[in-house]
């Protein structure tokens, strides 16, 4: 094999192990934001179950203040 061959083919690899490495690492971002937006969405409802329950006690919701006098 000539040493131009060998040093295509070493190129090739090296673009390759670097090609795995960046996918191996995308994936990796992905599956982590995956989990971070369905802890995001879980709380999200959490959050919206306990407004519409704060909302159906009408005794603790405060009455409507009048605007403070400057506007």
């Amino acid at each position: 094999m000539s040493a131009s061959l060998e040093a295509r083919i070493e190129a090739l690899e090296t673009t390759l192990a670097f090609q795995d490495r960046t996918i191996e690492d995308l994936n990796s971002a992905l599956a982590d934001q995956y989990r971070q937006i369905e802890l995001l969405k879980r709380e999200l409802a959490n959050l919206g179950a306990q407004l519409r329950e704060f909302e159906q006690h009408p005794a603790l919701t405060p009455g409507r203040e009048p605007p403070p006098p400057h506007y």
